[in-house]
């Protein structure tokens, strides 16, 4: 996926995350090391100027900050960047619930991952509205004739095999505009993750999600949920404001520029108006040799409760429409907070008066290591942390479906192996195409480790069809 200044052979295990936000774009450089956590090895930040609400408005500005920010990571890193895993977001994202089945025609043979494929298959071609399509088929539980509530039908005999699924649908001109802005910045789309899983990755833990927790990430442009029950994505929304309508507020109800706003927010901003005093005021400089202009923190306090009050009420609305309130879709961890948005003063205190559920800010440091790893930990960033663990995965799973395809030829399948083939193994093994496995009958996958996931399944669609269209 990269390519350092001397060779490409020594970039095997190294992936890049490529967080294309509404306020900033980061690119992020990484590999696992032998504990696998992962080692940071260089950021890239820059400003976004060609995004609103985590739409692409306008590719050329969108793209010149891409660069600007892969730039900054190759110098950091000292490795060139050629494929990204990129986020998507905005307000185009909706969600819905789908149950659907397939009848084996043979209840005698054991349902297999071919089976399950083949019901995905089936949700993907459901029609959705014109300009719409659906990017993500997301199984919950299954169920085999009769029996229900099965987490993993594989190995089990039955003749009709359902399933509920969270479907994620989007529009496809603004999956186009992300990619169109990728390869104009001449990088290659290596993958495309949603951006609230991508969060959720970073800050949430296993038993949190097995617990039953909503992960609130709050960004410049929107705010994006996802809320996760007995280890299984249950619902996902994306409200269509953020930290930039705080900002925006501000300036209005200060009469100030952006720029001061945004600094107001973050060095006096408070989401809880009652600590500040009438007479607490800071003063700022005024425009072109104007008097300086003084601000009330109490003031600046109560624009800021009102519109993160409204933020939060709304994310409070989608728990409630998932259905938080009854017993059996408790949310037992509460919820988790991440984004630039979170960063504000006292709003874990607001959120948890509003809601009523325990509330933590997320951070990343127990996925990241390296010299910066306390400062990229933090909340703003676990978007960009979780689409580069994204991009470690697809790595892991391409090297299990390599070997897997290694294997079979070995033990009598293919007796050759394709160009494309050869490429994908010169790029992720460190083995010639040529060398076998020395036990090829007792070296097999993991039973944990199913090559590629249904997940990676849609990135690839996606790539295909974007490609097809160009």
């Amino acid at each position: 996926m990269l390519q350092p200044k001397e060779t490409v052979m020594n970039n095997k295990g190294i992936a890049v995350g490529l967080d294309i936000g509404t306020t900033k774009i980061v690119a992020m450089v990484g590999r696992k090391n032998e504990h696998g956590k992962i080692e940071i090895l260089g950021v890239g930040k820059a400003k976004s100027l060609g995004v609103h609400r985590g739409v692409v408005n306008n590719i050329t500005q969108t793209v010149a900050s891409i660069k600007e920010a892969v730039a900054e990571a190759e110098a950091a890193s000292g490795y060139k960047i050629t494929d990204v895993t990129v986020g998507i977001a905005g307000q185009h994202i909706r969600s819905l619930q789908h149950s659907d089945y397939i009848t084996r025609p043979n209840y005698e043979d054991v349902i297999d991952e071919n089976d399950l494929k083949k019901l995905v298959n089936q949700v993907y071609k459901l029609v959705m509205l014109p300009g719409e399509e659906i990017i993500h088929v997301l199984p919950q539980e299954f169920k085999v004739d009769s029996e229900g509530e099965i987490k993993e039908p594989i190995g089990m005999y039955g003749s009709r095999l359902e399933a509920n699924f969270h479907v994620v649908v989007g529009q496809v001109t603004s999956i186009k505009n992300i990619a169109r802005c990728v390869k104009n910045a001449g990088l290659n789309l290596a993958g495309i993750t949603l951006e609230p899983i991508a969060s959720s990755d970073a800050a949430l833990s296993k038993e949190e999600k097995e617990a039953g927790v909503a992960l609130i990430d709050i960004g410049g442009g929107t705010t994006d949920i996802a809320i996760f029950k007995d280890n299984t994505i249950r619902h996902t929304s994306v409200i269509p404001f953020g930290g930039n309508v705080i900002t925006e507020d501000i300036k209005v109800g200060c009469s100030i520029i952006e720029r001061q706003a945004e600094l107001l927010k973050e060095k006096f901003g408070s989401a809880w108006p009652g600590e500040n005093k009438e007479t607490e005021v800071v003063s700022i400089p005024g425009l072109r040799g104007r008097d300086p202009k003084e601000i009330s923190l109490k003031r600046l306090s109560q624009i800021i409760h009102a519109r993160v009050q409204e933020i939060l009420e709304q994310s409070y609305l989608e728990l409630k429409h998932y259905g938080c309130e009854e017993q059996k879709k408790k949310l037992i961890a509460g919820i988790v907070m991440t984004g630039g948005g979170s960063k504000l003063k006292h709003i874990r205190q607001l959120t948890e008066y509003i809601t009523g559920m325990d509330v933590r800010i997320g951070y990343s440091n127990e996925h990241i290591i390296g010299d910066k790893a306390a400062e990229l930990s933090g909340p703003e960033y676990a978007t960009s942390v979780g689409l580069l663990m994204k991009g470690l995965e697809k790595l892991e799973e391409n090297q299990i479906e390599i070997y897997e395809e290694e294997v079979m030829n070995t033990m009598g399948g293919n007796d050759s192996t394709a160009d494309s083939q050869k490429v994908m193994i010169d790029e992720y093994l460190d083995v010639p195409v040529v060398d076998a496995p020395e036990k090829p009958g007792v070296k097999t996958k993991p039973k944990t480790q199913k090559g590629p996931s249904i997940f990676s399944k849609w990135t690839d669609k996606f790539i295909q069809m974007i490609n097809e269209t160009e």
